[in-house]
């Protein structure tokens, strides 16, 4: 595989050219919150997907590459197409910088597939779009704002909104908040394999064949509970 990051193994011109040529369609970013205080929360879906991404496509280890700090990043191959798998580490209100840093260096690639939670979906249901506004996400949010479009496609991974036996509010900002940063119940963690395996073969559809037929193979499937 050619590697995105070559300066320490070629010459310094050498490697500006080969980096910025190397043949890669699609970025593909998972948004979620870095430290192990949220790892497996509801907030951290995109990671989560993207980490059974890299092992469902044989995707090196997960690294830290000195030009982008705030990111980690690991290279994979989905069939016949070079992608970089990206996890940015500047948590989720700032998730936007580190991508657009990574957009502006590489010149090859022209597509952009971001994988984040959505509390406008039913836990157990996936949906692909392309644009559209960030629906209060603010990762997305961060995205728009740092890329000046909202032109890439969303792989949105449902985690519902606080059930009424929280007590609260469940739309008021403070039981958000609380709900997207708990953890999935135990429950939860058995059905969310199959929900992040679905969800890869999403994302493998669309870099392979587009977003309609993406679509006609992700939507209408759920995996919540008695379904």
């Amino acid at each position: 595989m050619r590697h995105f990051w070559g300066r320490e193994k070629l010459g310094e011109e050498k490697a500006e050219r080969e980096t910025r040529e190397v043949s890669a369609a699609s970025l593909i970013v998972g948004l979620g919150n870095p430290g192990k205080e949220y790892e497996q929360t509801r907030h951290n879906a995109g990671f989560l997907c993207l980490d059974a991404l890299a092992e469902r496509s044989g995707g090196e280890s997960w690294k830290l590459v000195k030009r982008f700090p705030d990111c980690l990043v690991s290279e994979a191959s989905l069939g016949s197409q070079q992608v970089l798998l990206v996890k940015p580490q500047a948590f989720m209100n700032r998730s936007g910088r580190p991508v657009r840093m990574i957009r502006e260096y590489y010149d090859s690639i022209d597509e952009l597939i971001v994988v984040h939670d959505e509390l406008d979906l039913p836990f157990g249901e996936l949906r692909l779009k392309f644009g559209g506004g960030d629906g209060g996400h603010n990762g997305i949010r961060s995205l728009v704002s740092e890329l000046g479009t909202k032109d890439f496609f969303r792989v949105r991974v449902g985690i519902g909104r606080p059930p009424q036996e929280w007590g609260r509010e469940t739309g008021s900002e403070s039981a958000v908040s609380a709900w997207v940063l708990s953890r999935f119940t135990s429950a939860e963690m058995v059905l969310l394999e199959s929900i992040l395996e679905a969800g890869c073969e999403g994302i493998e559809s669309l870099v392979r064949d587009g977003l309609e037929r993406a679509q006609q193979l992700i939507h209408g499937r759920s995996f919540a509970p008695g379904s």
